[in-house]
């Protein structure tokens, strides 16, 4: 038996039996991995997005995979964070892990909107905020982009919310750095990185993208070393916990996060093709540290040294 202490803190207090938790819009709402795994071994579940109404998404074509990942552009399907509380947040009680609501908003007040109804229920362990969204009061400017607007839905969620608040960082700006102290600046108990990069297929043939959207975000292990770069970043930046997300698809691409200053992973993509893949990197994580004597995983947290003096 492994004597390797997986235990972690995520922000707010909120602490993890181990880092490894699925990552938003690829399990659903977490019980369709039921059939995969046993839930109650994840550090976590974070739940696809909820609005405040229901939302349709956008027209096929929605997905096209790419060299090394995908491009999807669901446009933010989802139940509704009513039918989620009322339908979902139910059946996830009890499976003895975290469960984190993944939320978003075309204005500042549907994310209040959503943490309100949110701070109702029961069973939630967390909030992670979803900003990578066009703000339609603001001439649909994505919120992420615009520290001001950052700081200002990152307290508005923060004041309506019982459970710690996460802020999930887009990569699509300038730096990521002044993104993530403006999120940090609004309450923000930890970060979230990375969100998909905005990109295009483009249908040779057609003369036309791929996807109806025209474009969609690029996720899978081709933007991973991009997202192990903003995640070292962004731990320079701030002293706040950070769940690392973007490619992972096994566990020394797990330890990358966490060596760069990640507390916990996401893991998504890879879903697709192996839906057990979380409790997989989970197991890899654990055997990698057992055969080197890293006898607690927080260790590796931000253990990331120069090249000059790895190498001496």
């Amino acid at each position: 038996m492994s004597a390797v202490r997986l235990e972690t803190e995520i922000g707010g207090g909120l602490r993890l039996k181990n880092p490894v938790l699925t990552a938003s819009g690829t399990c659903g709402y977490g019980l369709e991995l039921d059939p995969y795994m046993d839930l109650s071994r994840l550090g976590g579940i974070v739940v696809k997005g909820l609005s405040p109404a229901p939302r349709a998404g956008n027209p096929p074509v929605r997905i096209v995979e790419t060299p090394s990942g995908m491009l999807n552009a669901i446009g933010l399907q989802n139940i509704g964070v009513r039918a989620f509380v009322e339908e979902r947040l139910p059946q996830l009680r009890g499976r003895g892990t975290a469960i984190v609501a993944n939320i978003f908003g075309e204005r500042a007040e549907d994310y209040r909107e959503v943490a309100e109804a949110l701070a109702a229920a029961d069973g939630l362990s967390a909030i992670e905020v979803n900003l990578s969204c066009p703000n339609t009061a603001e001439g649909g400017m994505i919120f992420g982009v615009d520290p001001a607007s950052v700081e200002r839905v990152t307290r508005i969620v923060k004041d309506a919310s019982r459970v710690p608040v996460l802020v999930k960082l887009t990569p699509n700006v300038t730096d990521i750095t002044e993104i993530a102290r403006a999120a940090v600046a609004g309450g923000a108990d930890g970060l979230s990185l990375i969100n998909t990069f905005v990109a295009m297929v483009v249908d040779i043939e057609r003369r036309a993208p791929v996807l109806a959207n025209g474009t969609g975000g690029l996720s899978g292990p081709a933007i991973r070393p991009l997202a192990v770069h903003l995640t070292h970043q962004v731990a320079r930046a701030v002293r706040v916990p950070i769940v690392g997300m973007g490619g992972i698809a096994c566990g020394r691409d797990a330890l990358e996060f966490l060596i760069a200053g990640a507390s916990a992973v996401q893991v998504g993509t890879i879903t697709f093709a192996s839906p057990g893949a979380p409790l997989r990197i989970l197991d890899e994580i654990e055997a990698w540290c057992d055969a080197r004597g890293v006898l607690d995983v927080r260790e590796l947290i931000g253990s990331l040294r120069p090249w000059r003096e790895s190498a001496s």
